[in-house]
């Protein structure tokens, strides 16, 4: 067996091949390009590479061009954790000398000794892949909306406390369209209370809202022009300013969201696996998609049900150390998909009457609200795990037979 270790970078990679014995057969210095990717393969080939017996190469990431270029035919890549990695240079030398060549080497003896201990990275489909992309990507702009909303927000507070209280009914708040609307037609308090019924309206129109638009625009007046304190003008205006630059970064925000949106909707449907998801009470396209793109569509990535709800960070772990012992949730998972599944156990609670007899029997035992809802997703992703293995649809009765009768 030959074996390949890669410290990469971002304008140049280091190459190490080793054999069973751990020689050292060659090193290369390779650029992050079309060219140094034809050396590399060039390089693998050389000393055996082929369809048929592929040599295992092991990386500290998962994704870039040069991965995509690695996973071509049957070659195995590992993704090797950098802090592991790191745990492992100290058995070669105690010095704490460190260099690129010599991390390479350090990957290439890890699979030439641990690679049983190491899963190599799955073999999820291009549409899977592209799932993926798309469901992380909507994740991320949701955050980084609420997290421009929340900006928004405190600056409100500073000069503008009237608008607060006239979003305050509306859900989401400052993400809606009649919000961005309006404070983009007042953008301070002054010209908020010289608004009149006509512009209101107007503004609430462009803005999309179809009903309830002359009841909703007196009711926005009278808060603005209710009785409120002030910055002095010049400072109120440059706020006005500031908040305007502000809203601009909320308006891209709101709109990558809802594009993001749309094409996990068109997306998500196509792959085989979503017929399964979406039968799960509480799974929605968005909450699905986000499913699917931490687990992937392979299904022999995890060898059981135990190692996905590891990997979800929803099981405990145990900490035993002589007479010492302790029973701790998971620090180290995927976090995204743990944050997917809170969100999945908490809809699930309307959604079906077993899981939410389930969760009521864990607060009654003495769970608090956040250790009832990790048991719950625990429970879930282990028939999700099932129904995936099987191609089967999620069933109530056979999900929470117990739960269900006592409910009745």
């Amino acid at each position: 067996m030959i074996y390949c270790g890669i410290d990469w970078a971002e304008h140049t990679h280091d190459v190490a091949l080793v054999d069973d014995t751990g020689q050292l057969l060659a090193k290369r210095h390779i650029t992050d390009d079309a060219a140094g990717y034809k050396i590399l393969l060039d390089l693998l080939t050389e000393h055996g590479d082929s369809r048929e017996n592929p040599i295992p190469v092991a990386i500290e990431t998962s994704r870039g061009l040069l991965v995509a270029v690695l996973r071509t035919g049957n070659r195995q890549v590992f993704a090797i954790n950098p802090m592991a990695a790191a745990r492992y240079r100290d058995r070669h030398s105690v010095s704490r000398k460190k260099s690129d060549p010599g991390d390479a080497l350090v990957l290439a003896n890890i699979l030439r000794t641990d690679m049983h201990a190491h899963r190599p990275l799955p073999e999820d489909s291009d549409l899977g892949r592209a799932i993926a992309v798309l469901a992380r990507a909507q994740q991320d702009s949701l955050w980084n909306r609420q997290q421009l909303a929340n900006q928004l927000r405190s600056l409100l507070r500073e000069y503008y406390p009237a608008a607060l209280e006239a979003f305050a009914t509306w859900a989401n708040g400052l993400c809606r369209p009649e919000a961005r609307e309006l404070l983009r037609a007042a953008p301070t308090p002054a010209r908020a209370a010289r608004l009149t019924r006509t512009q209101l309206q107007a503004a609430l129109k462009r803005a999309g809202r179809k009903r309830g638009i002359e009841a909703e625009a007196e009711r926005v007046r009278d808060v603005f022009r209710a009785e409120w304190a002030h910055q002095p003008p010049l400072v109120e205006d440059a706020l006005g300013k500031q908040m305007l630059a502000l809203l601009v970064q909320l308006e891209a925000a709101c709109t990558a969201a809802d594009d993001l949106a749309k094409a996990v909707e068109e997306q998500f449907p196509q792959h085989p696996d979503a017929k399964i998801l979406l039968s799960f009470p509480g799974l929605g396209i968005q909450l699905a998609a986000r499913i699917l793109a931490e687990i992937g569509d392979d299904h022999t990535r995890f060898a059981d049900a135990r190692g996905l709800k590891a990997y979800a960070g929803s099981s405990p772990i145990t900490r035993a150390s002589g007479k010492k012992s302790s029973i701790t949730r998971r620090w180290v998972k995927n976090d995204r998909l743990n944050h997917a599944g809170y969100l999945w156990s908490f809809a699930s609670l309307r959604a079906s009457a077993g899981a939410n007899a389930h969760y009521r029997r864990r607060r009654e035992i003495g769970d608090w609200h956040a250790a009832a809802q990790r048991n719950l997703f625990n429970r879930m992703i282990g028939q999700l795990y099932h129904c995936l293995q099987h191609s089967k649809l999620f069933d109530e009765s056979a999900a929470f037979p117990a739960e269900l009768a006592a409910a009745a």
